[in-house]
């Protein structure tokens, strides 16, 4: 490694940080598992529920986010995640792979967890914070958003600008101060 890549990823060759990993298309779980195997740890939201078709009905797991998953890694193992069949490539910028903080794979856990809800929801421009503060969801924090005349939680991923909502009640959150996202 020069010393050029020592200076540019510095910690994060050697401290674990979330990756978000774009995948090929319907890849995420044959990827997620062959990640497992070579023992990197791998998370893999899934939604479930149930589909029709015209003779049966089935429950299904699909991926909440397409193409993405995530793994916990410092950069001097991309190449073993790089190299796995189904990889497209780790989520950069201007080069540099982006973390996702801790606080944003637990919230989606916390609300996969917690069996609400989920719809996709568009990456949003700078809006409001929250925080929830009652309810199984207290904690976490995210922008408020409100559609059809109900009141949602949004949790973003800045790094592969996707987005989930969540109903949340009213009465269950306060405005964070710090009243623009970054």
């Amino acid at each position: 490694m020069t010393e050029r890549t020592k200076s540019i990823f510095g910690e994060l060759n050697v401290i674990p940080h979330w990756y978000a990993v774009s995948t090929r298309a319907r890849h995420e779980k044959k990827v997620f598992e062959n990640l497992v195997k070579k023992g990197v740890v791998t998370y893999l939201p899934l939604q479930t529920f149930y589909r029709r078709w015209s003779d049966r009905h089935k429950k299904v797991h699909e991926p909440l986010f397409s193409c993405y998953l995530f793994a916990k890694i410092n950069l001097n193992e991309r190449l073993k995640v790089l190299q796995t069949d189904g990889v497209v490539r780790l989520v950069s910028f201007n080069g540099i792979p982006a973390t996702i903080p801790d606080s944003q794979i637990d919230a989606i856990r916390t609300v996969l967890e917690n069996k609400r809800t989920i719809e996709k929801a568009d990456y949003l421009t700078p809006g409001q914070k929250i925080e929830v503060i009652y309810g199984p969801l207290k904690g976490i924090r995210g922008i408020l958003a409100q559609i059809k005349n109900q009141q949602r939680l949004v949790i973003r991923l800045d790094s592969i600008m996707q987005a989930i909502s969540v109903d949340i009640d009213f009465r269950d959150i306060k405005l964070l101060e710090e009243n623009k996202v970054m």
